[in-house]
């Protein structure tokens, strides 16, 4: 008997790589809803790269999350939910705010109602949720005296003049970035964050309430073949990219050593697909990451060779409110409970992007004007002279 799964925001760049997957597999009766925006998917969503890999291959309807109606009569006729649908730009949410809250909160709110009002004839077992390493804001540090340390954002004024290091708030010694553990303090430093943090307290609220399981994924940095070209709100890859095929300047905010946990969503759709039969993932919150974190100017080098590019990568030293400084998690409890283990290394998967990105259309006109947009609302600040 195949077993359905519903996948939100199954047309985006995780989600088409989950239903190609499972199609693979064999065995599931795969429905996708998502609202086909045209940040992710261009003018004509028809023709998404995204779309086309999915297209015969599930029961795909196109619209949101946040229409309870569409809601109610979608969601509860599936076993599973694998609940990826949510707006995504961490510098775009802090002006962006309903928007938001509308799609990751509401979006959020609509399926637990939708199986609450179902009642006895909902079929939902488990929901699978994607939610984001943010919710840790800055992560885990430790200070030669003080030991472990959760610190707040870093200091304006210190940025401003170039300084973009972490010191201990107690004594004032500079920082060493630990791996961030899931029982790491829950620090968000963007509306995004927080509306991935509440996502995770509806489920962990509401899924025993109603008897039904889950897991709850804290993605790293997904990135891979497939990743949009044409959002400039997200991904630096797909920005750098854009740039780099041009020949154009390419500027790297802050000191260039701001460091990220790269992890291909190829290994990342494998950690999703592991949970859901897997009765110890049940109730569970994991990291899913490589382990290791990357500078942004080691990336920027590695697409400039991949690409023969002349661009020139230039330090600027201007920030962004609400970017983290580095990012590396501890993925330790997910390859305790599902045997997770990244199997495409960073070079690997980024040639196999690099390739990829080679054949599509790439589109760097918007990139400026989000950076305007950030800073005329005060979330993009220039360096001080």
């Amino acid at each position: 008997m195949m077993r359905k799964i519903l996948i939100t925001g199954g047309s985006g760049f995780i989600g088409s790589v989950l239903v190609n997957k499972l199609y693979d597999i064999g065995g599931f009766d795969l429905t996708v809803i998502d609202s086909m925006t045209e940040q992710i998917h261009g003018c004509d969503w028809g023709q998404s790269y995204l779309y086309k890999t999915i297209q015969g291959k599930c029961n795909f309807i196109k619209n949101s999350v946040t229409n309870i109606d569409v809601m109610k009569e979608v969601v509860p006729e599936n076993e599973f939910i694998l609940h990826l649908a949510a707006e995504t730009g961490t510098g775009q949410s802090m002006y962006q705010i309903n928007q938001y809250n509308e799609t990751n909160v509401m979006g959020t709110s609509n399926m637990l109602q939708a199986i609450s009002l179902a009642g006895k004839k909902s079929k939902v077992k488990k929901i699978v949720l994607s939610s984001s390493r943010s919710v840790y804001g800055e992560g885990k540090y430790e200070c030669p005296k003080c030991g472990v340390v959760f610190p707040d954002s870093r200091d304006k004024e210190k940025m401003l003049d170039g300084d973009f290091h972490f010191y201990c708030p107690n004594c004032d010694k500079k920082l060493k970035l630990v791996s961030t553990t899931e029982d790491s303090a829950i620090k968000p430093a963007s509306l995004y964050a927080y509306t991935k943090y509440a996502q995770e307290m509806m489920l962990k609220t509401m899924c025993p309430a109603m008897g039904i399981d889950y897991t709850i994924f804290r993605f790293q940095n997904v990135y891979g073949v497939g990743q949009s070209l044409k959002n400039p709100y997200t991904g630096i890859l797909s920005v750098f990219s854009s740039l780099m095929l041009e020949d154009k300047p390419v500027n790297i905010f802050e000191d260039g050593l701001e460091s990220r946990d790269f992890v291909n969503v190829q290994d990342i759709a494998d950690g999703v697909i592991a949970c859901l039969d897997n009765a110890r993932s049940n109730g569970q919150t994991m990291n899913l990451g490589s382990g290791i974190n990357t500078s942004v100017i080691e990336i920027a080098e590695i697409l400039k060779k991949h690409y023969n590019s002349f661009s020139e990568i230039k330090i600027t030293g201007d920030f962004r409110i609400g970017d983290i400084a580095h990012n590396k998690a501890d993925i330790s409890k997910a390859r305790e409970i599902l045997g997770f283990e990244p199997k495409i290394s960073l070079d690997e998967g980024l040639k196999q992007f690099s390739d990829w990105v080679v054949g599509q259309e790439t589109d760097n006109s918007k990139y400026e004007q989000s950076l305007a947009e950030m800073e005329q609302v005060g979330m993009f600040v220039r360096k001080r002279k």
